[in-house]
């Protein structure tokens, strides 16, 4: 069973700094990130501290060296799953028909190896740090005591690639901004983050469908990436399949049509193969096309476009360009959550209320 979840509290930072040494920090938070899943039957080497252990997922539970429990918890400092190592421990379960495979590890020993995987060492500290701050919020608003994992290793959520990758530049990042995370309404906020914005952010509702007051449309002038400018060739046949994933069947020949825009500029109702798509499944269908993102125009079965990913909350390449430009790490999280707040993520009740340090 998974342990009981400390209470988690937001404190906005104040202005001038409280120390108690009988808080918890956000150091201690242990989370729950889904590594591997295998079939049962299925045999999984794990490379502990103490030598080579084999798992594998029975009906009855799990097995480690044969002996067979409901599930472990394998309290190790760091391990090794195919090849890759990690820091913390490793928590084995069965679910279904599967074996998964969990890492448990503390919160800013993930975030080591978080940021590597989303923002290259090579972008400007003040960059690193805003991404650092989002990356942590995003993951203290996926905390889910009733699921078996609170996130996975992938892009589906925030991509993981443990103890090898981590640098010292994205070490630096995550302890300069410690346990800070951006919060709205007294709870961590939902920081969603994408590579290019095109020029322009999207509004929440427009890609996922639900209006949230501090993920709206913002102007993006400095984001300057590879995929600021971009050309596609298209053709029908991925257009039909792109269709069939919505659950669409093509009615006619035609080539996409941009019948109208969202706020941002991007596409908000298309037509193509005789069918009509709107709302947020507009830019699905675009993505599903192969398209880097919805801010595209179309002469006949050519795309251009601007950008790269869904546009909502923070712009990388556009955090560069604020860095690059002498923008600090608030001053860049301040513009893509306007009227969200900087907040000290503590496991306990407070003494007292904080002043507020509110983002612009």
């Amino acid at each position: 069973m998974a342990r009981g979840w400390p209470l988690i509290l937001l404190l906005p930072l104040l202005l001038f700094p409280f120390h108690s040494a009988g808080w918890g920090q956000a150091k201690d938070l242990l989370l729950r990130v889904l590594l591997k899943e295998v079939p049962l039957g299925q045999e999984v080497p794990l490379a502990l501290p103490q030598g080579e252990v084999v798992v594998r997922g029975m009906g009855e539970g799990v097995a480690v060296e044969g002996r067979v429990q409901p599930f472990w918890d394998l309290a190790v400092p760091y391990f090794r799953l195919e090849g890759r190592p990690y820091r913390g421990g490793v928590r084995l379960l069965v679910q279904g028909e599967r074996l998964l495979l969990v890492n448990l590890v503390p919160l800013e020993d993930y975030l080591l190896g978080v940021l590597p995987g989303e923002m290259p060492q090579g972008f400007p500290l003040e960059a690193l740090k805003a991404q650092a701050v989002v990356a942590r919020t995003f993951a203290v608003n996926r905390l889910n005591p009733r699921a078996p994992y609170d996130l996975c290793a992938s892009e589906l959520c925030q991509v993981y690639l443990g103890l090898g990758a981590e640098t010292a530049r994205h070490r630096e990042a995550v302890a300069a901004t410690q346990g800070q995370v951006l919060s709205y309404g007294g709870r961590a906020i939902s920081a969603l983050y994408h590579a290019d914005s095109g020029g322009m952010t999207a509004g929440s509702e427009e890609v996922f469908g639900n209006a949230l007051p501090y993920l709206r449309p913002r102007p993006d002038p400095y984001a300057r990436g590879p995929k600021s400018a971009w050309r596609l060739r298209l053709t029908p046949e991925a257009a039909s399949r792109a269709l069939a994933s919505l659950g669409r069947t093509p009615k006619g020949q035609d080539p996409p049509q941009v019948l109208e825009r969202s706020p941002s500029g991007r596409a908000w109702r298309v037509r193509l193969l005789g069918v009509e798509v709107q709302g947020p499944e507009a830019g699905r269908l675009l993505r599903l096309m192969g398209l880097p993102s919805a801010l595209a125009e179309f002469e006949g079965w050519e795309a251009a476009g601007r950008g790269a990913g869904h546009g909502v909350g923070l712009s990388q390449w556009g955090a560069k360009g604020m860095a690059e430009a002498g923008y600090a790490y608030r001053e860049i999280l301040g513009h893509y959550f306007p009227g969200t707040f900087l907040s000290d993520l503590l496991l306990a009740e407070p003494p007292f209320p904080g002043a507020l340090a509110r983002l612009p």
